[in-house]
């Protein structure tokens, strides 16, 4: 009867199979045999390859004793031809100032030779433990016939084995040593000779003092730092030198520089940004409050027992206030600087700015509320707001598209910057996944789920990523002082991302009741994504290209190199997210939570305030002080290092506790300490958000009418105001 094939024999590789089929059972248990610590010809193998190292050790200090003492003949032979005479300018110019005084003080002192080497105490050391190995080594043999199996594995036996290893050891330890020691030996030997016959060298050559003191003077030379320039300070009447400060004591952070004044803006623009940004900030600061107590239930659940704080209610308070609330307004404000800039006009109309404003704040206001009070639209992840409160959000964003269409219309220059395209291909985008989340005809079943995955990823992707990469298309150029390094590559970007990313969304139900065909084409788009993102960082980075040197004196720069990192590191996160195998170990963990952390805080949020502190001082002419924006960046920083690194190390452990069939309670009370380090993360980044308010507060602390215009127009009201008096 034959043997049924197990699953282990069906997954080894058939070669391997064969192969142990056709070896006898008793030849594989002789093999097995032989291979034992316990048996003799195991035993008898491990002193045979002890003794082939001493051997070895033994032939290698042979060698080495023979280069010895050749390098100490030619050594000898240099000296008697006079080696050290025709080397004496080589030995001076290696001579330090105290060295040189030691020779001047004391030319007679020699240094004494070392002690002979004895050249025969390693192999003698050597021959001894090879003896001893030889004469144990017959007490291991056993004779031909069939007598009993030596005991090995006796107790007595074993000991008597380690204490014959052990001086083997040893004595392998002691011929290193011994050899260590001698080319030590050796070395401070012909040292010590070198320095004699030196010395001897300088006794009788009176003429080499005078090459000492010309070194020693060389040595002891210094500059003043006023060869080129003289001893007369610098004038300065064409106003050449400007703006030198000499700090008397160490600044705390590095000195960056400051702002240089630019053309104006028209006033009543900057208005406008400006009360775009300070909306955004302060959405940011009520969104990441709230925010942070939620992260505090992970660890205090029983902080509170009021419905309107509870989990459930003031988690897409969070979300929907900083996604909203901050990265929207901050993104429309900057638009509203940006398109008119790329286009050499003026923006359509600063009142439907004003419009889209107003509109989208009490968008936020009223959803938080509604949130807050249980009305919501039914568990959709960033969608809770209800229709009546979205819609508002939607006509704002109508009216800025209209507003950006017409401005662009209007520009004086012939292309449209690629910040353009960005821009306004985003708020298109925006409208169509609002419209599309929120038509009632296909909220049923499986569209609902399909309709989820493609609202959640899209609202990331082409609203966000998109708006904030034509910003930085914009701003990034402008401080480098340089173009962007390759428009076509900004180009490819573009229609790749709006190629794959309209299709990724689905990669979130894997496994799910939704065909299959949808899931993969998911997950080929996801693939797909490292077309854009590797085109779109390849560009910023090349950008940088003869230009880091400007990091060390810019503080919007870091936030911006940050950002780049982010979006290849954190966009390339996303399509190893989407394979199934990463799915079924990630999904409903707190991975995903961490990656949409590091995406829309690492790279939305970093590029906004790269963008705000560099826009701001332009509007204002004010600066925020260096070291609140430098704190800033480090709090945001080291906040959202702890708050996704260990949440995506426990989550993956979670998912695997889950793939082997633990208890769910068990992975609940295993990331507890890892919530913790989520609550730490999540207070830096919100001190962080502390600093970055106080800096828009330095910044905007100007009156709106004290912003500055150009000198023609304040000559032109000058003139104007002349006339009204004549």
């Amino acid at each position: 009867m034959r043997k049924p094939i197990t699953f282990k024999a069906a997954v080894m590789p058939a070669a391997v199979i064969l192969c142990e089929s056709t070896i006898p059972i008793h030849a594989r248990a002789a093999g097995k045999a032989f291979f034992s610590l316990t048996s003799t010809p195991g035993l008898l193998l491990i002193l045979y390859v002890a003794t082939g190292v001493l051997l070895g050790l033994v032939v290698y200090m042979y060698i080495k004793t023979k280069q010895v003492r050749s390098m100490q003949r030619e050594r000898s032979s240099k000296r008697s031809s006079g080696y050290i005479t025709e080397h004496a300018d080589e030995y001076i110019s290696s001579l330090d100032t105290n060295q040189i005084d030691s020779y001047l003080k004391e030319k007679e002192t020699h240094a004494g030779n070392g002690k002979p080497v004895n050249k025969f105490s390693v192999p003698v050391i050597a021959l001894m433990l090879l003896a001893g190995m030889c004469a144990a080594l017959p007490a291991l043999a056993q004779e031909a016939g069939p007598k009993k199996a030596f005991p090995f594995g006796e107790s007595g036996i074993i000991i008597t084995l380690i204490l014959i290893i052990i001086p083997i050891a040893g004595g392998a330890c002691i011929m290193i040593v011994k050899l260590l020691n001698i080319l030590r030996k050796y070395r401070r030997q012909q040292e010590a000779e070198d320095a004699s016959d030196f010395a001897d060298y300088l006794s009788q050559n009176g003429a080499v003092e005078e090459a000492l003191e010309r070194r020693k003077t060389a040595l002891q030379y210094k500059l003043n730092n006023s060869e080129l320039a003289g001893q007369t300070p610098a004038e300065d009447s064409k106003g050449i030198i400007k703006n030198i400060v000499s700090h008397g004591a160490l600044p705390v952070v590095a000195q960056k520089k400051s702002g240089l004044n630019r053309p104006s803006v028209d006033p009543a623009l900057a208005r406008l940004v400006l009360w775009y940004i300070g909306c955004a900030a302060f959405w940011l600061l009520f969104g990441t409050t709230v925010g942070e107590y939620v992260g505090i239930k992970f660890v205090a659940p029983d902080a509170d027992h009021v419905s309107w704080l509870s989990f459930g209610r003031l988690r897409p308070v969070h979300t929907n206030a900083v996604f909203w609330g901050w990265a929207s307004l901050g993104m429309l404000g900057l638009g509203h600087y940006i398109v008119p800039r790329v286009s050499n006009t003026s923006l359509a109309s600063i009142k439907k700015g004003w419009y889209t404003l107003i509109l989208i704040n009490a968008a936020v206001v009223l959803g938080s509320l509604c949130l807050m009070a249980g009305i919501n639209n039914a568990g959709g992840e960033y969608r809770e707001y209800i229709w009546p409160v979205q819609l508002l959000f939607g006509i704002g964003l109508v009216i800025a598209l209209t507003n950006f269409l017409q401005t662009v219309a209007r520009r004086t220059t012939k292309e449209i910057y690629i910040s353009n395209w960005y821009i306004i291909a985003a708020v298109i985008f925006a409208l169509v996944i609002s419209l599309v989340a929120y038509w009632p005809s296909w909220q049923n079943g499986l569209g609902e789920t399909i309709i989820q995955g493609y609202y959640m990823h899209q609202g990331v992707g082409m609203w966000f990523m998109l708006f904030t990469l034509g910003i930085v298309y914009y701003f990034l150029p402008q401080q480098l002082n340089k173009p962007i390094y390759s428009y076509s590559l900004g180009i490819l970007a573009f229609w790749a991302q709006i190629l794959f990313y309209t299709l990724i969304g689905s990669h979130h139900f894997v496994f799910s009741s939704i065909p299959w065909w949808l899931q993969t084409t998911a997950i080929v788009g996801s693939m797909g994504m490292v077309i854009p993102v590797a085109a779109g960082t390849t560009n910023f980075i090349m950008t940088f290209k003869g230009a880091w040197h400007k990091l060390s004196s810019s503080y919007t720069l870091p936030f911006f190199v940050t950002g780049i990192i982010f979006y290849f590191t954190g966009s390339l996160q996303g399509t190893a997210e989407a394979f199934r195998s990463t799915n079924l170990m990630w999904h409903f963990t707190d991975f995903t939570v961490a990656h949409s952390h590091l995406t829309m805080y690492g790279i939305i949020s970093f590029f906004l305030w790269a963008a705000m502190y560099a826009v701001i001082p332009r509007l204002t002419g004010k600066e925020a002080p260096q070291l609140t924006i430098g704190i800033h960046f480090w709090l945001s920083l080291l906040g959202l290092m702890f708050y996704t690194i260990p949440l995506m190390y426990g989550s993956t452990m979670k998912g695997l506790m889950w793939m082997e069939g633990k208890p769910f309670i068990d992975s609940v009370v295993f990331m507890a300490p890892y919530w913790l380090w989520r609550a730490i993360g999540g207070s830096l980044m919100w001190m962080g958000h502390l600093f970055f308010a106080y800096n828009i507060y330095k910044m905007l602390s100007v009156s709106v009418a004290k912003i500055k215009t150009s000198p023609v127009e304040q000559l032109n009201q000058s003139y104007t105001a002349a006339e009204i008096k004549l």
